[in-house]
């Protein structure tokens, strides 16, 4: 594993992400954006290990932050899991891929969207392989406005009490919701004390920084215990038009000289 390459694969998929946006005119480039190496790092950082049939991952990521479910498409078509002709038709003919992601997509484990649910779901998977020994590791992916959902701590807790050393919880911290700014809205820091008051092994890294969200990955998954890591990150992260700004949490209509720039800003 080349961190180097890493970093160019998530360009790459930044590109072909924006592409696919200009496409179908709809989706939220600003999350999609802002966990991109997260993604790359679980995948092709090889954390996420395939089944001996190649055709399918053992282990489960699940996406609570729904609206970004897509980050994965490109990523599931390079190891073959999403076929490229779905790839090719998303946008412009029928094809399953959606904006959201759901369970009817190869290599899509939950239907999630509605914040809150994916911890939950994810310690009940977890729950599952541990009982039946066996050794499937789960990844969540959760926005820091899910905090703001009881129902994320109410799994936190639970995940906690059964210690799930299976389960790592991975929080994009972007600082922006669909209102604005976090501290503004209801501030949630220290993100970090409040994990670890719960008991639970947090780490802090730039989630922009492949290799510092590969030696957490390592760290996690050497644990003897529940993790988190708290991946701090740009909304919108590699487009300036786009980076820190709350209303690219949905795609905007762009003029054909912001299109260029974002382009070459993406390269």
């Amino acid at each position: 594993m080349k961190i180097n390459n890493l970093e160019e694969i998530a360009k790459k998929y930044r590109r072909e992400m924006f592409e696919k946006f200009l496409l179908t005119k709809t989706g939220h480039p600003g999350s999609i954006f802002s966990m991109m190496e997260i993604a790359v790092s679980l995948y092709h950082g090889e954390f996420v290990r395939l089944k001996e049939n190649k055709k399918e991952f053992k282990d489960k990521v699940l996406i609570s932050k729904g609206h970004a479910t897509s980050t994965l498409y490109p990523i599931l078509r390079d190891f073959g899991i999403i076929s490229k002709k779905e790839w090719d038709s998303w946008g412009v003919k029928k094809s399953k891929l959606r904006i959201f992601g759901n369970t009817s997509i190869p290599g899509i484990n939950i239907t999630s969207g509605s914040l809150g649910h994916c911890i939950g779901a994810g310690a009940g998977m977890a729950i599952s392989y541990k009982k039946n020994n066996q050794d499937n590791k789960v990844y969540v992916v959760i926005s820091e406005g899910e905090l703001y959902e009881g129902s994320t701590w109410e799994a936190l807790l639970l995940a906690k009490h059964r210690n799930l050393n299976n389960l790592t919880i991975i929080i994009d911290v972007n600082s922006l919701i669909i209102l604005g700014n976090t501290s503004d809205c209801l501030n949630l820091d220290p993100i970090k004390k409040k994990m670890e008051g719960l008991d639970i092994k947090t780490l802090e890294v730039d989630g922009h920084n492949i290799n510092q969200l590969v030696d957490a990955l390592k760290n996690t998954d050497e644990s003897n215990e529940i993790s988190c890591i708290i991946a701090k990150t740009v909304k919108g992260k590699g487009s300036s038009i786009m980076e820190n700004k709350k209303n690219w949490h949905y795609w905007s209509p762009m003029t054909d000289e912001e299109i260029n720039k974002t382009r070459l800003e993406l390269k």
